[in-house]
């Protein structure tokens, strides 16, 4: 199977407007901790064409992106064959291109129907979702490369895990958040997967496992999975402190994905943890925009850990990191590529390698504070203009052909 060298997007993130979202709402209610709304994000909703033409010019041969559920079920029940239709060109466009469409059923975001009946911990919340995936798989199932079913599930655990006063103060803000939301949709509840405490991951889980069901259905060779957020986790003076995590983080999510084609990992750095929770990195460390340590060598120990634990092929679905200076991602790119192919070398699986991000995009609650892309968007003309950094992972990638 060929490799596949691309870079990621979300429909969130990217497309901009997209009002029927369960975000969307938290970004505008009262007391919001998004620093600022999403509002047209990087237009993509109007200039994908011209963000697959970028990926063509790079060399890379696979594009993820995410079917936004808000948009395509923007009240229960009433499925718009027109969104379903625009999700499939930009597919048919990428398989025409020669590129990989991966396809993203979630991305943290949900219509805001489905928050307000209580999200994840609706019981019939699996049925909605396989209900959703089967149409998008009816839709563009015909040229989707790889499915991922949920982005980065396991987040809110990890929060939970290594929660701090500081973090404790944080879940307030959010908590009155959420429960403004509720008051603008006249519920009672307003349940967001990615800022919740983590319950109901069964019925999450019973979700992955409805949605694989439905796209399968119509698909049944498309190889589909989840991506999870793996941190290289490392033992500071005693490995407790590491299995605690893992247990309480990622065994579960490991578990389900024994029964999938593949394991998506996302890797940002190195989490520290001694006996009685996360360590900081050394004063000295090298810091990224977003203030976390610069470790690009991170990527091979996650890659490694996933297989183990799953016994699954790993595709590499986010690998980047936020920086002020493109110098710094720069040289991130070869670190991070020369750790998972010495894995490789090792006997690890690894099907592709998706950049997070294509484009400097609207990163949730810290706005547009942060670049990830390799692409700079201008705010105001969202003129596209490739920067350093894409031409090294560019030159990379036509070396690793």
């Amino acid at each position: 199977m060929t490799f596949l060298w691309g870079s990621a997007t979300a429909g969130h993130q990217v497309e901009g407007n997209n009002v029927n979202a369960d975000i969307w709402l938290l970004e505008q209610v009262p007391g919001t901790s998004f620093f600022e709304p999403s509002g047209d994000a990087c237009d993509s909703l109007n200039r994908w064409a011209e963000d697959i033409a970028i990926v063509r010019s790079l060399g890379l041969n696979a594009y993820r992106f995410s079917t936004e559920w808000s948009r395509i079920e923007p009240a229960e029940g009433q499925f718009s064959q027109a969104w379903l239709d625009y999700y499939a060109r930009i597919a048919a466009a990428c398989h025409d291109a020669g590129i990989a469409p991966v396809v993203t059923l979630s991305h943290f975001t949900s219509p805001r129907w489905f928050a307000a009946a209580g999200g994840w911990s609706n019981p019939q919340a699996p049925g909605l979702f396989a209900r959703f995936a089967g149409r998008v798989a009816q839709a563009l199932g015909a040229f989707a490369s790889h499915v991922v079913t949920f982005n980065e599930p396991n987040l809110p655990l990890m929060g939970k895990w290594s929660a701090t006063p500081i973090a404790d103060q944080v879940r307030t803000g959010l908590d009155a958040m959420l429960a403004a939301a509720a008051r603008a949709c006249g519920s009672d509840r307003f349940d967001v997967w990615v800022y919740s405490r983590g319950e109901h991951l069964d019925t999450l889980l019973a979700g992955h496992r409805a949605a694989r069901a439905a796209w399968k259905r119509m698909r049944p060779t498309t190889p589909i999975g989840m991506s999870l957020a793996i941190p290289d986790t490392q033992g500071v003076g005693t490995q407790a402190g590491v299995a605690a995590y893992r247990r309480h983080a990622e065994a579960l999510f490991f578990e389900a994905a024994r029964e999938d084609d593949f394991i998506g990992v996302q890797t940002y750095g190195r989490l520290l943890l001694n006996g009685d929770g996360v360590v900081p990195p050394a004063s000295e460390a090298e810091r990224t925009q977003s203030g976390d340590e610069f470790y690009p060598q991170a990527l091979g120990a996650a890659i490694t850990h996933a297989h183990r634990e799953t016994g699954k092929p790993v595709f590499v679905t986010e690998n980047g990191i936020a920086a002020a200076s493109d110098a710094q991602r720069a040289r991130y790119i070869p670190a991070a590529l020369a750790s998972l192919q010495a894995v490789q070398g090792n006997g690890v699986p690894v099907l592709g390698y998706l950049h997070w991000s294509l484009l400097d995009n609207f990163e949730w609650r810290r706005g547009y504070t942060q670049q990830f892309g390799l692409v700079a968007v201008d705010r105001h003309s969202f003129t596209r203009t490739p920067k350093p950094s894409a031409r090294v992972y560019a030159d990379l990638v036509r070396k690793a052909a």
